[in-house]
């Protein structure tokens, strides 16, 4: 049975067919996040801490840390991205104890990471460019790390799936040739948008399965690409992650936290309310109201898209007697009754005792 070992210093994360799903948190990368992005550029990393310990607490198996910034200051990648990554990795693994997912197109910033990294983590990525190639694999064997491969080559994205594979084929002997085990390698098959492709799920389930059986590979995937375009993206992708789970895909890199309801939007249903001629008085309790309105908590949560990777889980029997389904769905304690519980049932045997 293929397993893809990703090590922390403290804790491991098992990548494989008979295992949980994999969720690789993506929320640490400042490409399309201008405000990130500028933070990262002025020395501020409060956003990365924030996104790091939010991911963990709803469920992030792994943690991608892509160090990606085009700085004003100074546009050269090659010498801003090496030390960020240091930088990034350094707070990362000091704040939260799960394995890491190095994330660069620069290579000096991909041995940076594993020279920083704790543990065994995984890289991100190799792909069928020939260059890439000769730049990444020796670095897998060298730090004797898990790597993902992207499936596209120096035609770049075919939409072919039979091309596709056969790029992951090519993948896979090449890092044969250095001496990397076929588990060490995590494909990304590429998923394309059903917007723009209608058979792109499909594409991908026969992709996923044909991965498994002939090459016998772990395989993930950016899981929001499947909806790009679309309304509701997030009915989308609740959708096509238990079915790609079911096709055999091992893991994902996504974002598994629903963020929390917003000042702003608050501020706008009270003063929808106001306009209705309903008063809110001062000093409510924001959280409370919040949750009333229909807003969600105040506090970032598990996603739609976690809900059903954990249902997924537990009907592919990788959850033993749905104890994480379970767990996460138990209706929490109001505050105060666990303790007046224990205070009434010290009580009834007061009595029995007496009597």
């Amino acid at each position: 049975m293929t397993r893809t070992i990703v090590e922390s210093k403290t804790k491991t994360a098992v990548i494989g067919f008979d295992q949980p799903f994999c969720v690789i948190g993506e929320r640490i990368n400042p490409t399309g996040r201008k405000k990130l992005a500028a933070e990262l550029e002025a020395g501020d990393f409060s956003t990365v801490e924030k996104d790091a310990l939010e991911q963990v607490a709803c469920g992030a198996t792994i943690l991608d840390v892509n160090a990606g910034v085009v700085y004003n200051s100074n546009p050269n990648p090659n010498e801003t991205e090496p030390p960020l990554m240091r930088k990034m990795i350094e707070l990362v693994q000091g704040l939260v104890d799960v394995p890491l997912c190095i994330d660069s197109s620069v290579p000096g910033a991909l041995e940076m990471g594993l020279e920083t990294a704790e543990g065994r983590p995984l890289l991100n990525s190799v792909t069928g460019e020939e260059e890439r190639l000769e730049m990444v694999l020796p670095l897998v064997k060298k730090y004797n790390v898990p790597v993902v491969a992207i499936s596209n080559d120096d035609t770049g994205i075919s939409e072919d799936p039979d091309v596709r594979f056969a790029v992951a084929k090519k993948i896979v002997e090449r890092a044969a040739d250095h001496g990397i085990p076929a588990h060490d390698i995590v494909v990304d098959p590429l998923v394309m948008p059903v917007g723009a492709m209608a058979t792109a799920g499909l594409q991908v389930f026969a992709l996923v399965r044909k991965l498994r059986e002939e090459l016998g590979v772990n395989t993930t995937c950016g899981a929001s690409n499947i909806s790009f375009g679309l309304p509701n993206r997030h009915g989308i992708n609740d959708a096509f992650l238990p079915m790609a789970i079911a096709a055999g895909m091992t893991s994902a890199i996504m974002n598994p936290v629903q963020p929390g309801a917003s000042d702003k939007k608050l501020d706008e249903r009270m003063a929808e309310l106001a306009a209705l001629g309903v008063s809110v008085p001062e000093g409510i309790d924001r959280a409370a109201l919040s949750s009333l309105l229909g807003l969600g908590t105040r506090q970032a949560s598990s996603s739609k898209e976690m809900e059903a990777i954990r249902a997924a889980n537990f009907l592919m029997n990788n959850d033993p007697n749905g104890a994480q389904w379970i767990r996460h769905n138990k209706p929490a304690t109001p505050a105060g009754s666990a303790a007046e519980g224990a205070r009434g049932r010290r009580e009834g045997r007061r009595r029995r005792a007496v009597a």
